[in-house]
């Protein structure tokens, strides 16, 4: 058997694993909670009275200030772990209903997953042993650094350009719902699979909006020399409050931020995994 042939195999026993099943779908839960809390803090952010950044790692510092938080937090980190590894060995072997241009995206897509879900994970670690975690400032102070070398401004400015893409495509990818061939929706009922084809839209679209002003947010940043600007998610939910009915588009946006924390425990029961 050569190595390819044996590493299929090794990955697909893996993948196979009930133990790993279970674990992603526990994650799932987490993910959903995670964004409950994004979604708070970000109606928090509207009507002026936030205190933590405005993204998932801050979600997760609120969570692990609550009684019992700090467990909740490593059941998490242990849950996205899991959904990283199953996504890697769906970018590794999977997506075999899918043919040809169609499965290679497919499996890019699951790469990106990937990278998401170890983020958080490590993001949760940190937050669990109180290390320094908000996000917002690290990423301002990471863009200052990038600036200052020869061609930083190109690469920070790269990086806006394709975390802005990531976003306009989650608004595609919700608009066009996209996310129901990952469903198993022959095991929803009519109800069930009304409310997550409505939940998936506006999660998804939200999120892609919130993602969009950030990538925005850092190419300005590059183009005007202003690390300050290029503080994630964070600074994109600020800079639309500012806007024109900004409090009430950003409640949207936070609703939407809801509505995929629902849809992903939605995801624990009905996501092929």
């Amino acid at each position: 058997m050569s190595l390819t042939r044996t590493a299929e195999a090794t990955a697909s026993r893996t993948a196979n694993s009930r133990w790993l099943e279970l674990l992603t779908r526990a994650g799932f839960v987490g993910y959903g909670i995670v964004h409950l809390l994004f979604a708070w803090l970000a109606l928090q952010i509207a009507f002026g009275r936030s205190a933590a950044d405005g993204d998932q790692s801050g979600a997760l510092r609120t969570l692990a200030a609550q009684p019992l938080g700090k467990v909740l937090v490593v059941v998490t980190g242990v849950g996205l772990l899991a959904m990283a590894i199953w996504q890697a060995l769906e970018a590794a072997t999977g997506h075999r209903a899918e043919r040809g241009r169609e499965r290679t995206w497919e499996r890019l897509a699951s790469l990106g997953r990937t990278l998401v879900y170890l983020y958080f994970a490590w993001t949760a670690f940190k937050v669990f042993s109180d290390a320094s975690s908000n996000s917002a400032d690290q990423q301002e102070a990471l863009t200052g650094r990038a600036m200052e070398s020869t061609g930083g401004r190109w690469l920070v400015g790269l990086a806006g350009l394709v975390l802005a893409a990531i976003g306009v495509g989650l608004v595609v990818y919700g608009l066009v719902k996209r996310f129901e061939k990952h469903l198993r929706t022959g095991e929803m009922g009519p109800r069930t699979r009304k409310f997550a084809r409505r939940l998936g839209i506006a999660g998804y679209t939200a999120k892609g909006v919130a993602y969009a002003i950030a990538g925005l947010l850092v190419i300005v940043a590059a183009v005007n020399y202003d690390p300050e600007k290029a503080r994630g998610l964070d600074a994109a939910l600020h800079t639309l409050r500012e806007q024109s009915y900004g409090s009430l588009l950003l409640t949207l946006v936070a609703l939407g931020i809801a509505a995929f924390g629902l849809f992903c425990f939605l995801q624990s029961r009905y996501r092929r995994v």
